[in-house]
Order: C-alpha cells, then sequence, then structure tokens
C-alpha cells in the first residue's frame, strides 16, 4: 500500500517533468548543469556587433549627445520622481534630445578588439545582444517612420519614412494607443546569437536582464529632459516582428518603450 501511494523517486521525476509549465521548463533547460560547450569556446568565430545594413540605406548623422540642455541632472531626484507615463503633449522633442536619449540607452565607449563593446549599459558578457529600432513620430528635422540606431556610429538608419507605420505598431502591441500620441517609440530587438555564443540557452536569461537595464537608463535619462516612458511588454510577438521584417528565431523584439514631453494626467 505505501509503495502504490509513495511511487518511487524516478517516477515521481518524470510525473515532474511531464507536468512541467513552459516557464518552469525554460528555467530547468537554462540551468547550468544543462549547458554544453558554447559557440565561442568550440572556436566559431563571434558575431558582428551591429547588424549590417546595405550601403543604399539612407543615413542621418546626429548631433553630439552631450549637446542637450538638461531639465534636471540630480540622479537621487530623478530616482524619486521616475515613473511611467502614458500621456503626452503633441509636440517634439529635438533630434538633440533623441542623441541624448540614444546615447544613454545603448551608447558606446569602446569597441574591444572586434569582439565586444563597452556601453553605457551593462551587459552579461558585454555582449550587447540588442538592436534599437525607433518609431519616430515627432522628432524635429526627422521625417515620421522606422529608423535603426546604429550605434557604432551613433547614426539613425532609415528603414521607413511612412507615418502610417505607427497603426501597425498600434495594433500588434495590443492596441495601446498612448504609442501613437509618443514623439518616439524605442524598440528593442534581440540579436540571440550574439548573446548565446557565449552563454548557449542561458543567453535568452540574459537578453532579459539587459532589456531591464537599457530601459531603466532610458527612465532616468528621459526624466532629466522632463520627458515621461512608459515601457511596453505586451505586444503580439509574431505581430510585432513581421511589422520590422525580423524572423522571430534569430531576431525578436523584447520590450519596447513610448517617450514623449509630459502632459498632466487626464
Amino acid at each position: 500500500m505505501e509503495e502504490e501511494r509513495f511511487p518511487n523517486q524516478y517516477y515521481m521525476q518524470e510525473v515532474h517533468d511531464y507536468m512541467r509549465t513552459a516557464g518552469e521548463e525554460f528555467i530547468f533547460k537554462t540551468k547550468y548543469q544543462n549547458m554544453g560547450l558554447s559557440a565561442q569556446r568550440k572556436g566559431a568565430a563571434a558575431p558582428e556587433l551591429q547588424l549590417p545594413y546595405p550601403d543604399t540605406v539612407e543615413v542621418i548623422s546626429l548631433p553630439e549627445w552631450d549637446k542637450v540642455t538638461l531639465f534636471n541632472a540630480n540622479i537621487l531626484s530623478l530616482i524619486n520622481s521616475r515613473k511611467s507615463t502614458r500621456y503626452y503633449k503633441p509636440i517634439s522633442i529635438s533630434i538633440e534630445e533623441l542623441s541624448y536619449l540614444l546615447w544613454c540607452t545603448q551608447g558606446v565607449h569602446e569597441v574591444i578588439h572586434g569582439v565586444a563593446t563597452r556601453r553605457t549599459v551593462p551587459s552579461a558578457g558585454a555582449r550587447h545582444a540588442l538592436e534599437t529600432i525607433l518609431l519616430i513620430n515627432r522628432v524635429e528635422g526627422i521625417a515620421p517612420g522606422l529608423y535603426r540606431y546604429l550605434s557604432l556610429e551613433h547614426q539613425l538608419g532609415v528603414l521607413k519614412k511612412d507615418s502610417s507605420t505607427v497603426n501597425k505598431i498600434v495594433s500588434a502591441s495590443l492596441d495601446q494607443d498612448f504609442i501613437r500620441d509618443s514623439a518616439v517609440t524605442f524598440i528593442w530587438a534581440a540579436v540571440i546569437y550574439r548573446m548565446s555564443w557565449r552563454y548557449q540557452e542561458r543567453g535568452y536569461r540574459y537578453i532579459f536582464l539587459d532589456a531591464g537595464h537599457v530601459a531603466q537608463n532610458l527612465y532616468l535619462s528621459a526624466e532629466s529632459i522632463n520627458c515621461g516612458v512608459c515601457v511596453i511588454g505586451a505586444f503580439d510577438d509574431d505581430e510585432i516582428n513581421n511589422v520590422l521584417d525580423l524572423d522571430g528565431q534569430k531576431q525578436f523584439v523584447i520590450y519596447m518603450a513610448a517617450v514623449g514631453k509630459k502632459q498632466p494626467s487626464r
């Protein structure tokens, strides 16, 4: 009777494995003891530090990031006043302010032997596997549309000048309409091999941590120029990846954030 009520440990493990949720499975399979040799340890060449772009892509040079006038530079004050903001004034931010926000979230201090970068945010193993895509609605001197931040050059690559793109992004983001009111929405896409080259499947854990580091820098830097931010984790993965021409496996959206000049809450 006792054996029937309390099956042996191997049977219990099989039952637990069968009943494991997707989240539990993710944690289990990304434990260090379940890792093998990484591509790096196998001698594979390091992936590119930045996704390539054709010579035909229009490139916009950004002004020096330190030319912006700060509304507040007190770090303790910024931390205390930071909060998510979904209401924005229907006005533009300057290109200097955009340059500053991009530098604060993905600015490159140093390229290390062509295989890693040191930036304004921390990243596991200095892999920095995020690419920043911008949905621009209201930035002085820049047409509405989709752009990619070229962090190594501190420039913008034009993806699509089309003011109607915002409708597709709003739809893919489960109709969160404040995106339409933002001056710019940051969209962070993971290039997962840049991380898994060193950390294998555990790199999927680290990429989410990296996104959090970047988002907090955006909150604080935006607060310093009197802008509000609201991060966005709710979106239809397949739809947003399709809008941005990402394959959803090797490259995929991981986090978003709307930014604009603060409007008093309604």
